[in-house]
Formats: C-alpha cells, structure tokens, sequence
C-alpha cells in the first residue's frame, strides 16, 4: 500500500493539481493518486477559476492532510530534505521561495486568458495587453534565474518547488502560441520535456471529461 494519497481533478485542465503531482513525484514520496471527478461542483469552481479556495491538490499522508499547492511543497522539503526541493543556499532560498509565492498569488490576467489545456493548440493567438504584462513578468523572472543560478533549471541544475510552480506556464506557453525570447524558449522547451511532464501531459490527453467553457475556440 502507498504510504500517501493525493487528490488532483483533471490532468488536462488543472494547473493546481499538475503542480502537486509533480512535487509528489519530485520528493519520491510513494503516493497513490485519486481523481476528483469533473462533474463534482467544486471541482468544476476550481476548474473554471471561480473558486475562492481550491482544496485540490490535497495530499493525506498519516494523520497529515495539505490542500494548498505550497504547503503540499513546503511539507514535502521538511519530510524528503534529500529531495532539495528548495535550494540549500539561505540567498536562494528565500529568492524561490519569492518566485513561488509570486505564481501562488498572482497573474490571474495569464490564468484567466490562456487556461490551461494540453490536448489543444491555437497557431497565432491573439495575447490582449493585460495578459501580455504577465507573460512578460514571468519571462522576466525566468531570464533572472537561470541567469542567476546557471540553469538549465531555474535554481540551477536541478528542479525545485518554483520549477514545479511555472510548469503549467509552460504548457500555456505552448498552447497558445506565445512567442519568447530565447532563453525563456529553451526553458519552456526543457520543462515540457521533462520525464514527469511527459507522464502527465500523455495521461491529460487521454481524459475523456471535457470542460466546454474550457475547450471554445478562441
């Protein structure tokens, strides 16, 4: 038996959850995966972004219950400290621990003009100006990263929380089209590749749910 479980909604949809997953994955914790399904009205809210508190993903592990996307990484760093799911450096530390709190809280224009959805893709689309802010932001923090830390991740040679954190971002990226510089490109590029990407965007696209407010063309 898993010594742990961990609630996610869609793999195709759900940004919150995708991050969990890949925190699990990236801890080695042993994890046994549940799936909520899309038809259960909160779930739908947090799919949709009309939720005020999303309570997926929700890792059990014992008596230990974490539904918030960072307490679940955060949880994980003191459990699995042989993970280095944040960096051993006091400096950069704090620094993920800024840029992850970043993503936490805010681009809700990005979140909302380019929801995430991995079995579609849109040649040519059209960034209005709010949403473009943000891609710019969180490119900004990209380039300062692995220009600070040496990449190819962004703290350095191996992922931690924050990689887990953008990686939806990078799928936006790539289902919308969005143009980038260079270094961001290559960025994107590596995360998408990444082998627990891989396993999570094969499985999102053999979901057979679908969200229609999610999947209009745009």
């Amino acid at each position: 038996m898993a010594e742990a479980s961990l609630t996610v909604s869609s793999k195709n949809y759900s940004s919150w959850s995708l991050r969990g997953w890949l925190l699990c994955r990236m801890a080695g914790l042993d994890f046994a995966e549940r799936v909520a399904p899309i038809d259960d009205p909160a779930t739908r809210a947090e799919l949709l972004l009309l939720s005020p508190s999303f309570l997926v993903p929700c890792l059990e592990h014992g008596p230990v219950k974490v539904w918030d996307t960072l307490a679940i990484g955060e949880y994980l760093n003191e459990i699995k400290p042989e993970a280095e799911l944040l960096p051993t450096d006091p400096v950069a530390r704090a620094h993920c621990r800024a840029v992850c709190g970043e993503m936490h809280s805010g681009f809700a224009n990005l979140r909302s003009a380019l929801p995430m959805n991995l079995k579609v893709h849109h040649d040519g689309f059209k960034v209005w100006a709010g949403a473009q802010a943000d891609i710019d932001r969180v490119t900004a923090i990209w380039r300062d990263c692995l220009q600070r830390y040496g990449g190819p991740y962004l703290f350095g040679a191996k992922p931690t929380i924050a990689d887990a954190m953008y990686a939806p971002v990078c799928t936006r990226f790539a289902t919308y089209d969005v143009k980038l510089d260079p270094a961001s490109a290559a960025y994107r590029d590596l995360i998408l590749r990444w082998a627990p990407m891989v396993d999570w965007t094969a499985a999102a696209k053999t979901e057979p749910e679908e969200v229609e407010e999610l999947d209009v063309e745009f």
